[in-house]
């Protein structure tokens, strides 16, 4: 898939935008996960500590009290 961005006079903008556009496309995230080989327990594993992270967070903004 091929991310294109026109330049128009400003240089730093169009590269932001690029950035922007790759990361929303999840590039970034799926080169780091394809540097390294994970055995299925330890993806399980990982998987599961970043759900009871999520949770954690999800709890504590719907307990605050206004």
């Amino acid at each position: 898939m091929a991310t294109k961005v026109t330049v128009r006079g400003n240089l730093d903008q169009a590269l932001r935008k690029f950035k922007q556009k790759v990361a929303r496309d999840g590039v970034p995230s799926e080169c780091k996960k394809r540097e390294a080989y994970d055995k299925p327990g330890v993806r399980r594993r990982n998987a599961k500590k970043e759900g009871i992270k999520n949770s954690q967070k999800r709890n504590r903004a719907n307990n605050r009290d206004y």
